[in-house]
Formats: C-alpha cells, sequence, structure tokens
C-alpha cells in the first residue's frame, strides 16, 4: 500500500490551541452552511439528505444519524489501515449534527430570503469549514477521512473519493425520501472543488499549518 506522510508534523504544546481553534471554526463554520442548505429548501448537502431521508422513518436526529455514518466510515478506515479506529470523527459528526439540531430548533435562518446567494453562502461557509477541519488533522470529518485515505493509498484525488461516497450517499437519501436539488449540485460541485483552494489559500496568506492533507509528492512506493 503506498503511505503519504502527513503535510506537518503534529504540533505538541501550546500549538494544539491553534489546532483546536481551527477545528472549532471549522465546525461552526461546515454546521452554518449545513443549516442553510437545509433553510434554502433548495436542496441539502447529500449527507443531510440522506440523514433526514432517514428521519422520515425513525425518530432519530440529525447528529444521531450523522453519528452512524461517521462510525461506519471510521470502521471502514479502521480496517483498510488495520489500525485502531479512530474516534475524534465521531465527535466531529455528532458536534456538528447537534449544532444543525440547535439552529433548525432555532430557525433564525427563517428571516432570510432562500435563494441563490443563500446557497452560495452555503457552500462557501462548507467549503471553508472542511478546510479548517482538515487543517487541524483533529476529528476529521469521516468521509473525507475515507478520501484522504484513498489518496494515500491510491493516489485518488481528494475530491473524486469524496465526491464518489457523497453521490453513494445521495443515492440512498433520496430513496428514502431526503430532499435533493439544485442545492445539492451547489454542494456536489462548489464544496468539493473549492476545500482544496481555500487550504492552500489558507496556509499561504493566513500561514496556517496543515496538519490533515498528505501531499501526493511525498509518496512513499
Amino acid at each position: 500500500m503506498t503511505s503519504l506522510p502527513s503535510s506537518v508534523p503534529r504540533p505538541t504544546g501550546a500549538a494544539n490551541l491553534r489546532v483546536y481553534g481551527k477545528y472549532l471554526l471549522g465546525c461552526c463554520f461546515f454546521s452554518l452552511g449545513a443549516y442553510l442548505f437545509i433553510t434554502s429548501e433548495m436542496g441539502t448537502d447529500p449527507l443531510d439528505t440522506f440523514a433526514l431521508g432517514v428521519l422520515t422513518h425513525l425518530p432519530l436526529t440529525i447528529g444521531l444519524v450523522q453519528f452512524g455514518v461517521a462510525a461506519v466510515c471510521v470502521t471502514v478506515v479502521a480496517v483498510w489501515t488495520q489500525e485502531r479506529p479512530r474516534t475524534s470523527p465521531l465527535v466531529t459528526f455528532f458536534l456538528c449534527g447537534s449544532l444543525i439540531d440547535l439552529q433548525l430548533w432555532v430557525d433564525w435562518g427563517r428571516a432570510l430570503s432562500p435563494g441563490y446567494v443563500m446557497l452560495t453562502v452555503a457552500t462557501v461557509c462548507c467549503a471553508l469549514g472542511s478546510a479548517l477541519i482538515i487543517m487541524s488533522g483533529f476529528g476529521i470529518r469521516a468521509m473525507d477521512l475515507v478520501a484522504i485515505q484513498a489518496l494515500r493509498a491510491w493516489l485518488l484525488p481528494f475530491w473524486v473519493g469524496k465526491g464518489i461516497l457523497e453521490l453513494l450517499l445521495l443515492g440512498l437519501g433520496v430513496v428514502l425520501g431526503g430532499p435533493a436539488g439544485v442545492g445539492t449540485v451547489f454542494f456536489l460541485v462548489g464544496v468539493d472543488v473549492l476545500i482544496q483552494p481555500i487550504m492552500w489559500a489558507t496556509a499561504r496568506t493566513m500561514r496556517l499549518a496543515n496538519h490533515g492533507m498528505p501531499q501526493p509528492a511525498q509518496a512513499v512506493p
């Protein structure tokens, strides 16, 4: 199996504060974007399409459904790498899902006008949130973790691996009755394509280290 090291060594000591800061900020941005996708009623991201589809059949919450998806993805990566399962992605899915549930309960976005501007803002927020979480190297979203492992093992482009997983969730969600529409296209195209450029721009302009995304140039035969 091809192995790719992380782009930057893991931080220690006080540097962890920046790691957790990037992580928490990323969770907030991603949850905000996901909420705006749902509020727009023009289609949600594939994971929420799946979660909302499940909710039409079972009395659960978005947070619990996302936690279940995360558990499956973490198990896949653990079997693939023959390592102990990571627990931090489970925290991320539960945290982001719970933040979405909270925003849906408060329902603050109903005062906004749904439309393409809302979808654009939602797309940027989700892409920025995903980028910050990956760059923190902590709690990488479980689907992103699978896509990164595919990059390590097969040099499969990150956006391709992520897109395949999300198309699978989207198909299951639609079958279960979850919402899908132009907003879903915004997410699949916009978010998946923007994550890596945002990581590059953030690292260049804000000097933020990237602890989560391996570099293909560092491949070890």
